[in-house]
C-alpha cells in the first residue's frame, strides 16, 4: 500500500536532529516514507501505513492551527502514538497542556507523564515508580516548587537515602551535610533549573526548602509541607514507613524510584517494593509506574533500559534453566531405590 500525505509547513520539526522523528516513525510502525515537492509518500502495510498516515495528517493540522512542537517534543509525541493506537496525535498534545513552575513552564511529554502531575494534584500520596530518565523526580520537585509559590504549601523537604552506589564516602573531608550533599545533588539542581539561584540559596536559609538525607527524618511531624522521598527504593522496609508516617496536616508527599536499581546491602529488602505490596488498593494512595517509553533523556538511556530489561529476562530464564537441570538427577536415585536397586 501507497499513500501520500500533504505537509506544507513544519518539515524540519516533523524529521528531527538527524531524521529521527520519521525513522521513528518508519521503525515503529514498519513503513518507509520518502518526501516529495509539497508531500511524504508512505509505503508498507496497510495497517501501518495508515497510522502514519493518519498520524502526518494530524500533525499537518496541528501545525496549521499554530502549534509549535518544541525540541524533542514531537519524538516523545511519536513515541507514545506509535505504540498505543489508541491515542491520537491532537489527543496528547492537547491533554499535555502547559504548567508554570517558577521559572520553567512544562509540558509532560508522555501519558504516565501526564498521569502522574494530574495524581499529584488529586492525592496527597503518590508513588513514581520506574526506570532512570523518566522525570519522576523532575517533575516532582516541579510540583512542590508550583505549591510553594502558589502558598499551598509552606515549605518544601527533599530527602533521600544516603545508602552508597558502590563507593564509600566515609573517609571523605568535610562535616556531616558535606558528605551527604552529592548523595542529594539531583535534587538540588532540579531547584535551581526551576528558581532562580539567589532564591534558592534564601530558601535553603531559611528552612523553607530542606534538602536532607532520610536519617534526618525520624521523630518529625510535617505540616502544611510538600515532601519527596527520592530513589525511595534504596530506602529499608523500616526507613521507608518512618518517613510515610511523617506526613502531617494539609501535606503532599510523593515517593520516587526504580525497583531494578536497589543499592542496599545484601539481605535488605527495598521499602518501596515493600510499599507497593502493603499499600496497593488503600484510598488516596496512587501509583504510576513508568516503563522505557517514558524516558525522555538521550535517545541512547532508552536503549540501554531496554537492554537492561531484556538481560534481565534472558538471565532469568538461564536461572530456572540451571535449577531444573541441577534439581532432576536427583530424582533417578529415589527411582532406582522404589524399584528394590541399591541407590547410588
Amino acid at each position: 500500500m501507497k499513500v501520500s500525505v500533504q505537509v506544507h509547513r513544519g518539515i524540519e520539526s516533523l524529521y528531527g536532529t538527524r531524521d529521527e522523528n520519521i525513522r521513528l516513525l518508519e521503525s515503529s510502525l514498519g513503513v518507509s516514507t520518502c518526501l516529495q515537492d509539497k508531500s511524504i509518500e508512505i509505503e508498507g502495510a496497510d495497517e501501518g501505513v495508515a497510522r502514519a498516515a493518519a498520524i502526518l495528517s494530524e500533525y499537518n493540522d496541528l501545525v496549521a492551527e499554530g502549534h509549535v512542537f518544541g525540541n524533542g517534543d514531537l519524538n516523545s509525541y511519536l513515541r507514545v502514538v506509535t505504540e498505543d493506537p489508541d491515542v491520537t496525535l491532537r489527543a496528547l498534545v492537547a491533554s499535555g497542556r502547559q504548567r508554570n513552575f517558577g521559572k520553567k513552564v512544562l509540558v509532560p511529554k508522555t501519558i504516565n507523564q501526564r498521569r502522574y502531575l494530574e495524581a499529584i494534584e488529586r492525592n496527597d500520596l503518590v508513588f513514581g515508580v520506574g526506570p532512570a530518565g523518566t522525570g519522576k523526580t523532575y517533575l516532582a520537585v516541579a510540583m512542590a516548587v508550583s505549591a510553594l509559590l502558589a502558598k499551598r504549601v509552606s515549605r518544601i523537604i527533599l530527602t533521600r537515602p544516603a545508602v552508597e552506589a558502590g563507593e564509600r564516602l566515609g573517609f571523605l573531608p568535610g562535616t556531616l551535610q558535606e558528605k551527604v550533599d552529592p548523595y542529594l545533588r539531583p535534587l538540588y539542581d532540579a531547584l535551581y533549573d526551576m528558581l532562580d539561584a539567589e532564591k534558592v540559596e534564601k530558601y535553603l536559609e531559611r528552612n523553607i526548602i530542606e534538602v536532607a538525607p532520610i536519617a534526618f527524618m525520624r521523630g518529625r511531624t510535617l505540616n502544611d509541607s510538600f515532601i519527596i522521598l527520592d530513589e525511595a527504593q534504596n530506602s529499608t522496609a523500616e526507613q521507608m514507613k518512618m518517613v510515610l508516617t511523617r506526613q502531617g496536616f494539609n501535606s503532599k508527599m510523593v515517593v520516587n524510584g526504580d525497583t531494578t536499581q536497589v543499592d542496599l546491602p545484601g539481605g535488605k529488602r527495598s521499602g518501596l517494593n515493600d510499599a507497593i505490596e502493603v499499600l496497593r488498593g488503600v484510598e488516596g494512595i496512587s501509583f504510576v509506574y513508568f516503563d522505557q517509553r517514558d524516558v525522555i533523556r538521550h535517545v541512547l538511556v532508552q536503549r540501554i533500559v531496554q537492554a537492561y530489561e531484556r538481560h534481565a529476562e534472558s538471565a532469568g530464564v538461564g536461572r530456572q534453566l540451571t535449577l531444573k537441570l541441577t534439581v532432576e538427577p536427583e530424582a533417578e536415585p529415589a527411582a532406582a531405590a522404589a524399584d528394590g536397586l541399591p541407590a547410588a
